[in-house]
């Protein structure tokens, strides 16, 4: 039976979208305390595949799936999942909103619920947790909680046995987390035409216009970023490596071209794979820049390569 790990425990956003995965369903699904413990299991042959977060509407890349992902042995993201976020202010039973003096919850999850928490909760005191389903956990009959509620998924207030004392406390209400699946490298999903790529770049030199000699690869090409961040490579101050997000499968010409451009001018190019889309978004091909373009081209310069003597 396959395995699927993903960034727990039981209750998190991240096992729902695992559980938005139809092949996890029916299969065994195994929890890790944290994003590069997921990691690890993956390339340790522990489990097939793994979701973990990868961005977030609100606060952007997440630091610990972006950093763990570009650095280590080859992963590959093989899917992608979109779980819009509601969470939900719960405390065992008992507890009163206007006794709550600590929360605990997922620095993430924090940062989605500031305003509801100073406009109702001012003088509460965060206490940061692993995660917003162990936050639920900890407040659990036999639970060794050092905060008086927590902030978490509807869910995992109810596997806890928690009572909710307050419902969708998100100062954005239309907040969305981006998941991936990633596995060790085999094989990349065929191109559905809704596709993303990603790809991790580092750069030969810090120098004048070197972003936008990488980046060029993609303008010249008619290629869309979905994303793009930049993240220290920890090799020295001002040393950065950037993490993109393109329109596009491998296969496609104009992707190819580009990946092609890419692996010539930088330093290293990271192949974190191929996938459909999860909004089933399609690229907008700019003109002359779709595969029969490229192709035409390229038949047209081995028509003068033949020539020669």
């Amino acid at each position: 039976m396959t395995r699927y790990g993903y960034f727990g425990p039981s209750g998190t956003f991240t096992e729902m979208a695992l559980l938005d995965w139809p092949p996890a369903r029916d299969a065994e699904r195994v929890p890790f305390a944290s994003v590069d413990a997921t990691l690890a299991a993956v390339r340790g042959g522990d489990v097939d595949a793994a979701m973990v977060p990868i961005e977030n509407s609100v606060e952007g890349g997440v630091s610990a799936t972006l950093d763990a992902l570009a650095t280590g042995s080859p992963l590959i993201v093989i899917a992608e999942r979109l779980v819009k976020i509601r969470f939900v202010l719960a405390a065992r039973e008992g507890m009163t909103l206007e006794r709550v003096a600590t929360i605990g919850t997922h620095s993430h999850a924090w940062a989605q619920v500031r305003g509801w928490v100073g406009a109702n909760l001012p003088e509460v005191t965060y206490v940061p947790t692993l995660s917003t389903a162990s936050a639920a956990t900890d407040l659990a009959p036999g639970g060794e909680g050092r905060h008086d509620a927590a902030i978490c998924a509807p869910v995992a207030a109810a596997q806890a046995g928690l009572q909710v004392l307050a419902d969708d406390i998100g100062d954005i209400k239309r907040a969305v987390t981006r998941f991936v699946l990633v596995a060790r490298p085999n094989r990349i999903p065929a191109p559905t035409g809704a596709d993303k790529t990603t790809v991790v770049l580092y750069q030969r030199k810090d120098m004048a216009g070197g972003l936008l000699r990488l980046l060029d690869q993609f303008a010249t090409r008619g290629i869309n970023m979905t994303r793009l961040e930049s993240r220290p490579t920890k090799h020295s101050m001002g040393d950065y490596c950037f993490s993109v997000d393109i329109e596009g499968h491998v296969l496609d010409e104009r992707v190819g071209e580009a990946l092609t451009g890419l692996k010539r001018v930088c330093a290293e190019v990271v192949f974190l794979g191929s996938y459909a889309r999860a909004d089933n978004g399609r690229a907008q091909v700019a003109p002359f820049n779709g595969d029969d373009d490229f192709r035409a081209a390229a038949r047209w310069l081995d028509a003068i390569r033949d020539l020669v003597q």
